[in-house]
C-alpha cells in the first residue's frame, strides 16, 4: 500500500469532520440562525439523550458476539490504559501549563477520550479495501473490520460517558459551585486541643496522638461527605454508557440476539429504527461543534501552550504509548502474533484525535463550548496529517 494511497485513506474521514465542521460553522452565523443557540443546545439533547445511546447500542448489538468478545476481550483493557495514560499526561499539562481551573475538565477529557469510534470505523474498512493492504484478503479483512471498529465504539463509549463524564462534571460542578472554599475543614477540628491533667498541669504529650487521629478521621469523613454529594451515579451513568451496555447484553446473549438482531428477527424493526437514528449522530455533533466553534472564534480563554500540549499528548505522546502497549501485549501472550488488523486497531485507538463528544458534554454542562471547539479544530488540522504518519508507521511495524 503506497505511501500516496495511505494519506488519502486517513485524510478523508478527517476532511469530512473539517468539512461538516464548516457547515455546522456556517449555519450559525447571525445572518443564517439556524443553530443558534437555543436550537444548538435543543440538538445536543437529543444527541445526548437519543442519537448516540442508539448509535452504542445498535454497533455492538449488532457486530459483537459471546465468541468474538472473548476473542477480543484485550481491547477493553487496551481502551482502559488509553484513557488513563491520557490522563496522567492531563494532569501533567495542567501543572506545567498552569491551565485556568475552568478549563482543566476540558484538558483531560480532550487528553483522555479519543475518537475511537467514529474514526475506526471509516479508516479500518477503508484500509481493508486497498488491494495492497498489509492485512490481507480484502474481503476476509473487511469482514473482521466492523466488528473491531463496532466494539471500539462501545467500549468507548462507555468509558466517555462514565469516567471522562463523572470527571469533567466534577472539574465543572467545583467551578460554578465555587465549593473548593467553602467546603475546607472546620477549623475546630483540625486544632490541637490540650487538655489539663489531674495534677493542674498541661500534659499535651499524652493526648496529642488520640486527638489528632480523631482530628484525621473527622477530616476523612467530611471529605467523603463532600465526594459523595458531587457523585451522581445517575448523571455519571450517561445514556449511552447505559445504551452500550445494553447493546453488549442482546449481542451475548443469543437468546435475545436471536429476537432483535438478523434479516428473520421477529424484532428486527426495533433494531432497524434505532439504527437509523444512530446513523445521525456523528453529522450532528460534529454540527454542534461547527456551532461552538463561531463563538470561540470570537474569543476564546484557551491559550495556544495549552493547545499544543493537547496535541503534543493525543498526537505524540500516546501513539508512541500505543505501540508500546501492543508490543508488550504481544510479549505477553494477550494479543494473538497472527492477528495484524486487530493490533492496527488497538494501536490506532492511541492515535486517534479527542472525541467529538467532548464537545456535547460542555453544550451540555453549558461551559467551555467555544473554548473545546477550537480545541477540536486545531487537534483535527493537525491529526489530517499525524494520524496519516501514525498509520503507515503501524503497517510498516506490523508488516
Amino acid at each position: 500500500m503506497g505511501f500516496l494511497n495511505l494519506f488519502i485513506v486517513a485524510l478523508m474521514p478527517v476532511l469530512k469532520v473539517i468539512l461538516i465542521t464548516g457547515v455546522g460553522l456556517f449555519i450559525a452565523l447571525d445572518r443564517i440562525k439556524l443553530l443558534g443557540p437555543d436550537p444548538n443546545r435543543h440538538l445536543n439533547d437529543l444527541v445526548f439523550y437519543v442519537l448516540s445511546p442508539a448509535l452504542a447500542a445498535t454497533s455492538l448489538a449488532e457486530t459483537v458476539t459471546f465468541r468474538s468478545f472473548i476473542t477480543l476481550w484485550f481491547m477493553p483493557l487496551n481502551l482502559l490504559l488509553a484513557f488513563v495514560f491520557g490522563s496522567l499526561l492531563a494532569w501533567f499539562l495542567i501543572k506545567i501549563t498552569k491551565t485556568p481551573k475552568h478549563l482543566q475538565g476540558i484538558v483531560i477529557g480532550c487528553c483522555s477520550a479519543g475518537n475511537v469510534g467514529n474514526l475506526p470505523l471509516i479508516m479500518i474498512p477503508a484500509v481493508c479495501e486497498e488491494s495492497n493492504s498489509p492485512f490481507g484478503d480484502p474481503a476476509v479483512c473487511s469482514m473482521h473490520a466492523r466488528p473491531y471498529a463496532s466494539l471500539s465504539l462501545a467500549i468507548g463509549a462507555i468509558y466517555i460517558w462514565s469516567y471522562v463524564y463523572g470527571v469533567m462534571r466534577l472539574y465543572i460542578n467545583s467551578n460554578i459551585e465555587n465549593g473548593s472554599n467553602s467546603e475546607t475543614l472546620p477549623k475546630s477540628s483540625t486544632e490541637l486541643v490540650v487538655v489539663p491533667s489531674s495534677n493542674g498541669h498541661n500534659n499535651p504529650t499524652s493526648f496529642d496522638g488520640t486527638i489528632a487521629k480523631m482530628s484525621a478521621s473527622k477530616g476523612i469523613m467530611q471529605r467523603m461527605k463532600i465526594i459523595s454529594g458531587k457523585v451522581d451515579l445517575k448523571k455519571v451513568f450517561a445514556p449511552t454508557a447505559i445504551a452500550a451496555i445494553v447493546g453488549f447484553i442482546i449481542g451475548i446473549a443469543s437468546p435475545i440476539r436471536k429476537l432483535l438482531i438478523g434479516n428473520k428477527a421477529p424484532l428486527r424493526v426495533i433494531d432497524s429504527s434505532a439504527y437509523i437514528l444512530g446513523e445521525a449522530t456523528v453529522p450532528c455533533m460534529t454540527l454542534i461543534m461547527g456551532a461552538n466553534l463561531l463563538k470561540g472564534l470570537k474569543g476564546s480563554d484557551v491559550s495556544r501552550t495549552v493547545i499544543i500540549g493537547i496535541i503534543g499528548v493525543r498526537n505524540i505522546l500516546l501513539p508512541l504509548m500505543g505501540i508500546g502497549v501492543v508490543k508488550a501485549a504481544l510479549q505477553l501472550g494477550l494479543v494473538a502474533s497472527d492477528n495484524k488488523l486487530y493490533q492496527f486497531v488497538l494501536m490506532l485507538q492511541f492515535a486517534v484525535p479527542p472525541a467529538m463528544a467532548i464537545g456535547t458534554m460542555t453544550q451540555f454542562f453549558q461551559l467551555g463550548q467555544c473554548e473545546t471547539s477550537v480545541i477540536m479544530m486545531w487537534t483535527y488540522v493537525v491529526a489530517a496529517f499525524t494520524l496519516t504518519l501514525w498509520s503507515t508507521l503501524f503497517m510498516w511495524i506490523l508488516a
